[in-house]
């Protein structure tokens, strides 16, 4: 894509309070670090909408010509609800409720979170690291911290000193336009807040109780790394000091981005991150999604029909278009209404593109342009991501297919080839959408897969009560309709021949 494309991109920084054009730190490069989830529990809509919105943009930044590195972290270990009790440990309280040890949890709940993701079509990131795999970076850190007076370390526990930054000119809150005295009157009174020099300081590591299984060996003894000293250590190490984008949900503005600045700012005298994006929250039928009031709904709930808020099933491509339709930086609100229609426009946006395929170039263009339609979608992605004009433009696409299709309308074969490669990029490659048909040949595969599965076991039965002539008769039948039993040491398995 043009360079030009590049330069006229406009970010909305939160970190200002303002779109500005966005510039680079390496002609071409970006990095770009988004919070990832922590893996206690299956994964929510609310975490869907926030990786889908930064996928996305991964996918938009690299439509136009950027090389880039997308690091989205795994939290596994130290997320802390508070600085006090060590049993609020979230991989804890969990590995005790299902009575599994804690990295039984993060793998069940990891492989849960990849799974959901690859559903609704989501790119995996370039670098995926976790917490537990850069114990010794955020050690690191924390001592580097201590050496330049920004932190104390108190009954093997390391925290740091948020007046000690301030005190050096710095100021934290700048990002949730926070101060010291409104954070002071608003900390809550917590188990373990005594050993803190003030309320707001914030931990870096946290010595462990005797019954505290995930635990590591440090200066300060045996304990776990707090939780915003993570994305601090591995978004530096990956990205720099210094890097172009960070991204996650509203909700973590503060504390933990907020914390994130502090303790770059005070490891490398530097501001971390050029650009801060915050992905918007996710309600349901105009309430907050919350499991304490029942207005929740997990993602395969919704996408299985297997709930009490939507009359039907809803296919991740339906729910990922219905998500799209909001910018990112909006509250989106989900019903049954709203799952509906977005059913319905995406049909009709794919029986649009279908319909491409049977359209003939004419020897003269109409007065439909379709360099300007493209400047238009340009124009909106650029405007700080904006999928719902985009959209809108997608389905102005579709009026001129139709008026194509009717003779109202012409496209000389150029204009026409373009047009079609066009609307393709920005429906399959920047909004990450899968045809239906696609979709329901793949299902069908599946579907096919399983039926075979079945009348495999049937045949190993089969085979073990002796009763050979059914197992060859399961055989042949199938190898009559072209798919071949291929039997080995491993197991059966089959091809189509």
């Amino acid at each position: 894509m043009s360079n030009s494309l590049q330069k006229e991109l406009f970010i909305y920084n939160s970190l200002s309070g303002e779109k500005s054009i966005f510039i680079p730190l390496h002609e071409g490069k970006i990095g770009m670090y988004v919070c990832g989830p922590t893996v206690y529990s299956n994964v929510h809509l609310g975490n869907v909408r926030t990786f889908m919105s930064f996928d996305l943009i991964y996918r938009y930044l690299t439509h136009i010509g950027f090389k880039v590195r997308y690091v989205r972290n795994i939290t596994d270990a130290g997320h802390l609800t508070d600085d006090g009790d060590v049993d609020n440990d979230r991989f804890v309280k969990q590995s005790r409720i299902e009575k599994l040890e804690p990295m039984e949890v993060v793998q069940k709940y990891t492989v849960d979170f990849h799974r959901v993701l690859d559903m609704f079509n989501l790119l995996p990131p370039t670098i995926e690291p976790t917490a537990t795999g850069h114990i010794l970076e955020q050690i690191e850190l924390a001592q580097l911290l201590l050496n330049k007076g920004l932190a104390y370390e108190i009954n093997g526990s390391v925290y740091f000193d948020v007046q000690s930054y301030n005190q050096k000119g710095l100021n934290y809150g700048e990002l949730s336009r926070r101060n010291i005295e409104e954070l002071l009157a608003n900390t809550r009174d917590l188990d373990g807040q005594n050993e803190k020099k003030n309320p707001q300081d914030f931990a870096l590591w946290k010595k462990a109780s005797p019954a505290h299984i995930m635990r590591w060996n440090s200066p300060w003894g045996e304990g776990f790394p707090g939780w915003h000293l993570e994305c601090t250590a591995m978004s530096t190490k990956y990205l720099g000091e210094t890097f172009d984008i960070h991204g996650g949900g509203m909700d973590l503005k503060f504390p933990h981005h907020e914390c994130e600045i502090a303790q770059g700012k005070g490891c490398f005298d530097v501001s971390p991150v050029r650009y801060w994006m915050h992905a918007n929250m996710l309600t349901m039928n105009g309430q907050r999604m919350s499991k304490s009031t029942g207005n929740y709904i997990l993602p395969l709930e919704l996408v299985t029909g297997n709930n009490s808020f939507f009359e039907k099933a809803f296919s991740p491509r339906v729910v990922r278009f219905c998500f799209l339709q909001a910018h990112y930086r909006s509250v989106l609100d989900i019903s049954n209404e709203a799952m509906m229609a977005s059913e319905k426009g995406l049909n009709r946006l794919f029986e649009g593109i279908r319909l491409l395929d049977s359209i003939e170039a004419s020897a003269n263009s109409s007065s439909f342009s379709v360099a300007d339609w493209e400047k238009n979608c340009y124009s909106a992605m650029n405007d700080d991501f904006n999928t719902p004009i985009l959209i809108a433009h997608l389905y102005e696409a579709v009026k001129h297919i139709n008026g194509l299709k009717e003779g109202r309308e012409s496209l000389m074969a150029e204009d026409l080839a373009k047009f079609s490669n066009l609307i393709r990029a920005f429906v399959f490659d920047v909004l990450g959408l899968i045809d239906g048909a696609e979709s329901a040949h793949s299902e069908n595969s599946e579907r096919l897969t399983g039926a075979v599965e079945i009348l495999i076991n049937m045949r190993r039965k089969a085979r073990e009560d002796k009763n050979w002539a059914l197992s060859d008769d399961i055989r042949d039948q199938l190898l009559a309709v072209g798919i071949q039993l291929k039997d080995g040491k491993d197991g059966t398995g089959f091809s189509l021949t």
